[in-house]
């Protein structure tokens, strides 16, 4: 199987156990976009154990929540697609009433331009944020 996210990190690596990895992703005009991959080739949710299931969802509202934290957006999009890499991510995208897309989803038509935005070492402040939240067993 020739699966992008299994051989490639995906982005920035903010947080990583056996399980899951965070990573940010440079994708312009949406600063702070991540996305959770898990770690195993699997296509759905409901391939997982629930008690994986929880770990997934939990390091998806992590993410959320530093992401919230530092950013203060307007809204933050979670999205499970997997149309075109079928294998389980989950996109934690925040939202700015100026981005190109607001309020449609970012894959719509743009309805602006975006609105530069810069927030310095984010990278290191959000991995530094999930560090934090992370338990001794993760």
């Amino acid at each position: 199987m020739d699966c992008e996210l299994c051989r490639a990190p995906a982005g920035e690596l903010l947080f990583q156990d056996a399980r899951l990895r965070v990573v940010l992703v440079d994708e312009p005009g949406y600063p702070g976009f991540c996305r959770v991959i898990w770690q195993a080739h699997a296509a759905e949710m409901t391939d997982l154990s629930p008690a994986d299931r929880a770990h997934l969802m939990d390091w998806v509202y992590r993410t959320e929540t530093a992401l919230r934290e530092l950013l203060q957006p307007a809204k933050i999009n979670l999205a499970s697609l997997g149309n075109m890499v079928p294998h389980l991510h989950w996109h934690v995208i925040p939202r700015f009433e100026d981005d190109a897309h607001f309020p449609s989803p970012i894959w719509a038509a743009p309805r602006r331009e975006a609105a530069p935005r810069a927030f310095p070492n984010l990278a290191e402040r959000l991995r530094e944020r999930l560090r934090a939240t992370a338990h001794p067993s993760n």
